[in-house]
């Protein structure tokens, strides 16, 4: 067998990566991890999920919008928020961020080198450093990480400043006191959300007549209705005909005539693989029509055997939760050590504001299957948890199985969402059913009570099991042996 100067090759530092590269490092296995950044941790730390989440978490805390349904829809918690409130939380967590995953790879002895990859052949790789040196390494395994990057068509006049991309938003000079965001994606609902709760005036265009759809559309029926009333101007079935800038402000014209105008620009419609520079012809591998990689989705090996990809370069469903455990899979396939396969049902979380998450099956693919089901719904308001947290909106809802009773989908708009749906998650994993949730007690006052709520909605129309029917015993008669009465024979006899 040939001689690799490494096991395991990891190209990027993203989740899937990262998890990777920890696994291997646990199993003693010689791993280098390459990233073109001289910061560790990929688009998930630097312009994607850490620090969206972080920017939603300072938005509502200093904007107070939580307690405005006690106090006000004037209630501040400080009154002029700027763009450097907003970074400043952000880059005390994503510096913790990359402080513990350089820990994490130091003490799991995990090699690092920076600079930008490409195969020069099947099991060997060379890397340009930013300085200009460029070196040679091989491997009896790869797995290729990379990630995603921004679409940037044409027509769009990016400028870094007033028309951005998903990577430049984080690094606006001052907040715009109007935003126009084209994509009703993912990223573009969320930030299109955040900034309308700090007042920001908020166009959010769809060309399509309909967003989020792998979401139950009855959750979207919810979250369209409270996002609408929190002040996003949502323009669905549109196209953008064109974009103008300016200077002081953006045009945007649509082809149904209607023009927006705005002092900012968020294009976030759409990312591409991040698998150009990696010259794949020198390994036969080839790619998709938005630089995608195609792979098994059990082991995650590409169409070249000792080449594996994991995370967002594969597409669907693109989350960092689930990178996380497919760099986990890949490695331990990779490395021919034994690991659990992955659970069927995993949440999706969506952090607007408010935000959403769902795991399961949702009504149009039940109905598709030709699945007999019922609804369990909950409102979070019919809480005592909700009241005391002043929530006017937040819904839970249960899909479940009139044939088997089983769990089969659970989707949750409002506060919380991300968290609770793990409880759902749990059952439905275990192959639990609804009466889980009529059997069982939860804390009182939690906004998880919204869980047996739901349970009993739907179990009350559901039909009654054996095991819970009420068994009546025959009633046995019986003909005394003498009659008591009342005479001094018969009080005797008692």
């Amino acid at each position: 067998m040939a001689e690799f100067d490494y096991d395991l090759i990891i190209i990027g530092s993203g989740p899937s990566g990262r998890a990777a590269a920890i696994q291997a490092g646990k199993l003693k296995r010689k791993v280098l991890v390459i990233d073109r950044k001289d910061r560790l941790g990929g688009v998930s730390v630097h312009t994607g999920t850490i620090p969206s989440k972080t920017l939603r978490e300072t938005v509502l805390n200093l904007s107070g919008w939580r307690e405005r349904s006690f106090y006000g829809r004037s209630y501040r918690v400080k009154d002029q928020i700027s763009a450097e409130d907003l970074k400043a939380r952000l880059h005390m967590t994503l510096d913790y961020e990359v402080d513990v995953l350089e820990h994490q790879f130091n003490r799991n002895h995990v090699e690092t080198l920076n600079g930008l990859a490409k195969f020069v052949g099947p099991h060997e790789i060379e890397v340009a450093t930013e300085a200009g040196d460029t070196t040679r390494v091989t491997s009896a395994k790869f797995l290729i990480a990379t990630g995603t990057r921004t679409y940037r068509p044409d027509y769009v006049p990016f400028n870094g400043k007033t028309v951005v991309d998903g990577d430049d938003f984080l690094e606006m000079d001052e907040i715009p006191r109007s935003l126009c965001v084209i994509g009703a994606g993912v990223i573009g609902v969320e930030y299109a959300t955040m900034f309308s709760a700090l007042d920001v005036r908020v166009t959010l265009i769809e060309p399509r007549e309909t967003f989020l759809d792998f979401i139950d559309s009855h959750l979207i029926e919810e979250f369209t209705h409270q996002i609408r009333e929190n002040g996003v101007d949502l323009r669905l079935g549109a196209a953008v005909e064109k974009i103008e800038d300016e200077g002081s402000h953006i045009e945007i014209s649509l082809d149904n005539g209607r023009h927006i105008r705005a002092e900012m620009l968020l294009f976030a419609a759409g990312r591409m693989g991040a698998t150009s520079a990696l010259n794949l012809d020198a390994v036969g591998l080839p790619t998709d029509h938005r630089g995608r990689l195609e792979v098994e989705r059990k082991t995650y090996q590409t169409s070249v055997p000792h080449i594996y990809a994991t995370g967002d370069v594969i597409g669907h469903p693109s989350l960092a939760s689930t990178s996380l455990q497919q760099g986990r899979v890949a490695a331990c396939h990779a490395l021919e050590t034994p690991t659990m396969p992955e659970s069927p049902w995993f949440p999706y979380g969506i952090y607007s504001v408010p935000e959403m998450s769902t795991c399961g099956m949702s009504e149009e693919e039940l109905q598709e299957r030709g699945i007999p089901y019922e609804v369990g719904v909950a409102r979070f308001r019919e809480t005592s948890r909700g009241h005391i947290m002043g929530l006017e909106h937040g819904m839970l809802k249960m899909l479940l199985s009139l044939k088997t009773r089983r769990v089969l989908g659970v989707q949750i708009v409002g506060e919380g969402a991300t968290e609770l749906i793990h409880i759902g998650q749990a059952v439905m994993n275990l192959k639990g059913t609804v009466d889980y949730f009529i059997q069982n007690t939860f804390n009182y006052p939690t906004l998880a009570e919204a869980y047996k709520i739901a349970g009993l909605d739907a179990f009350n129309r559901m039909p009654i099991p054996d095991e819970f029917k009420v068994k009546k015993k025959p009633v046995e008669k019986t003909v005394p042996d003498k009659k008591i009465d009342g005479t001094a024979e018969g009080k005797a006899a008692e």
